[in-house]
């Protein structure tokens, strides 16, 4: 299908944002709004948004990619994820400007650019959003990020024998038992990460909680196989009650790609998840592409 590619510039908040919008011959009522995660601007790591605007759009998806305020082209004062839901609302009232036959919305978001998509939701409850894709949420403690460390790094690293002729020799494993004495003190000091641990607090892995709990739309969770920040996600959300019963709804899919790193680097992870949010767009659940299926819980 032919796509042409325009740029807008909308307002928020008084700073004026630009965004690249990718419209198809044909375009249908649903539009994708790729949410970045930063720090960093419209194109992607490798160009990957770039690429991910224009296969959409090929499919008859119009995608707004765009930089938030005080980023890339974009006017005004920079700002974390936490900070950026008027964004991502001013965003999509630029495309039905711009596309008034568009009804509803998938937000597709990276790392915390999936966490600043679910905050969005659960801040602005906009009935306007049908759909979320979520690729590696960032979910990062301190202690989230220790416990994976221990479990995916060290726990390996103490398997391997060239750990130990290294700490006989007095090498740079010594630091490495170290560090591994560090992460284990953070992890058994979080209390966030008990299994009771709900959404008692006012942090914004709470506020995620409380939007994957609330959202009745279809939602997509994209899962890396070699990727830190992935296994940090599985890892807290397997351990809570109240993530496990956020995830294991009918409405959420789950699609793993083994070999992927954070940012699909490979064109092949890239293409696989394409293909899957394709499919899973195309029916706003679950679509039997050979990737994406019933999710069962995070312990599945």
């Amino acid at each position: 299908m032919t796509i042409t590619e325009q740029a807008v510039l909308f307002a928020c908040d008084g700073d004026r944002l630009l965004g690249i919008l990718s419209v198809p011959q044909m375009p249908g009522d649903t539009a994708v709004v790729i949410v970045v995660g930063g720090p960093q601007y419209r194109a992607g790591s490798h160009r990957q948004f770039v690429l991910l605007a224009r296969r959409l759009a090929a499919e008859g998806y119009p995608v707004l990619r765009f930089d938030y305020r005080g980023m890339g082209d974009s006017a005004g004062a920079q700002r974390s994820f936490e900070q950026v839901s008027d964004d991502v609302g001013a965003a999509m009232d630029a495309v039905r400007h711009h596309l008034p036959a568009v009804q509803r919305f998938a937000l597709w978001g990276l790392c915390d650019g999936a966490s600043a998509a679910l905050l969005y939701w659960n801040q602005s409850r906009d009935v306007r959003v049908a759909a979320l894709c979520l690729l590696n949420p960032w979910l990062r403690s301190e202690a989230s990020l220790a416990r994976t460390h221990v479990k995916h790094y060290y726990l390996r690293r103490l398997a391997q024998p060239d750990f130990w002729s290294k700490l006989v020799r007095g090498g740079i494993a010594w630091r490495a038992t170290r560090e591994l004495g560090r992460n284990l003190r953070k992890v058994f000091a979080d209390k966030a990460l008990t299994p009771e641990a709900g959404v008692q607090t006012n942090d914004f892995r709470s506020k995620m909680l409380a939007g994957c709990a609330g959202f009745t739309g279809a939602m997509l969770l994209v899962i890396s196989g070699d990727d830190y920040t992935a296994r940090e996600f599985t890892e807290v959300a397997s351990a809570n009650p109240a993530w496990r019963r956020a995830l294991v709804k009918p409405s959420v899919r789950r699609c793993d790609l083994p070999t992927a790193d954070h940012t699909l680097s490979k064109a092949s992870d890239r293409i696989a998840m394409e293909s899957a949010v394709i499919a899973w767009l195309g029916t706003e659940l679950a679509a039997n592409d050979g990737c994406v299926t019933p999710h069962k819980g995070m312990g599945s």
